[in-house]
C-alpha cells in the first residue's frame, strides 16, 4: 500500500462508521471470517491476522456477538454458506497498480464487479501475478501526533523490534513483521502512544508518485473497490 494515504483511509473509515454501521461490520466479520481460514485457527492467541481485524472490529464498534459469529463461520461451526477468499490484480490510472482481497460466496459477482469498477475509472483487471509481485505482507501501526515526544517513541518501536519507522504530519507509521504486530503494539501502548489503527497490510515496493488531480482520479478509483460489498481490503502503488 505504499504511499496510499492511510490517515485518509482511517478517515474514511470512521465516515463509514456514521453513515453505514451495517455496511462496515459486514466487511468487518468478512475479514475476521477469512483470517480464521487463513490462519488456520479460531483461537486470536495462535493467529496474529485475526487478533489484528478482531482488535480494529472492537475498535470500530462491533458487538462480541457479531464477532464470535464470524469466527463460528469462519471455523464452519456455523454451517452457514461458504465464504471463499479472491485475490484480484489490476491497473488504475497513471500506471498504478492495485491488489484486491475480497471474500465472496459468488466469484462470478464479485470478478465482475471489479471489472467494472476498474473500466469506469480508466483502469483494467490483470491477470493472476500481473502486479503481486510488488506487494509484501507487513504490520503497520498508525500512531497519532500528540504534544509527547515523538522521538521517545520512534524509539520505541526500534527497541520493540520495528522493521521500519516512518514520520509524517499525522505522527508514526510503523512497520512490523506480521507476526509481531500485537507485541510492538502493546510496547508502544506502555510507552504511551495513541495509536489510530494496527493491521496487517500489503506494501507496494513500486510507489508511484502523482499529481493533484492525478491524485484525486486514482483516490476515486480505490474509494470504489473499497466500497464494494465483497470487497475487505484494497491495495495500491499510488503515493496518496
Amino acid at each position: 500500500m505504499s504511499g496510499h494515504s492511510k490517515w485518509s483511509q482511517i478517515k474514511r473509515g470512521k465516515g463509514l462508521l456514521d453513515a453505514k454501521r451495517g455496511a462496515l461490520f459486514s466487511k468487518l466479520a468478512k475479514k475476521i471470517s477469512i483470517a480464521v481460514k487463513e490462519g488456520g485457527s479460531a483461537d486470536p492467541a495462535f493467529n496474529f491476522k485475526l487478533k489484528s481485524t478482531i482488535d480494529i472490529a472492537r475498535a470500530a464498534g462491533m458487538p462480541n456477538d457479531n464477532v464470535d459469529r464470524a469466527i463460528k463461520k469462519g471455523s464452519g461451526a456455523d454451517g452457514g454458506m461458504a465464504i471463499s477468499e479472491a485475490i484480484y490484480e489490476g491497473y488504475g490510472p497513471f500506471g498504478t497498480a492495485f491488489l484486491i482481497e475480497a471474500a465472496t460466496d459468488n466469484t462470478n459477482r464479485t470478478v465482475g464487479n471489479i471489472k467494472t469498477i476498474f473500466s469506469k475509472h480508466g483502469g483494467s483487471l490483470g491477470a493472476q501475478g500481473s502486479v503481486a509481485w510488488q506487494f509484501t505482507t507487513k504490520g503497520q501501526i498508525l500512531i497519532e501526533r500528540s504534544n509527547d515526544d515523538m522521538a521517545a517513541l520512534e524509539l520505541a518501536a526500534i527497541d520493540a523490534g520495528a522493521e521500519d519507522v516512518r514520520e509524517s504530519s499525522e505522527g508514526l507509521e510503523v512497520y512490523t513483521k506480521p507476526e509481531d504486530l500485537s507485541r510492538i503494539k502493546e510496547a508502544l501502548m506502555n510507552a504511551g502512544a495513541k495509536i489510530a489503527q494496527a493491521e496487517i497490510i500489503k506494501e507496494s515496493s513500486q510507489g508511484v508518485d502523482l499529481m493533484e488531480e492525478q491524485k484525486a482520479k486514482v483516490d476515486l478509483l480505490f474509494a470504489e473497490l473499497d466500497n464494494d460489498d465483497d470487497v475487505i481490503a484494497v491495495h495500491t502503488s499510488a503515493n496518496l
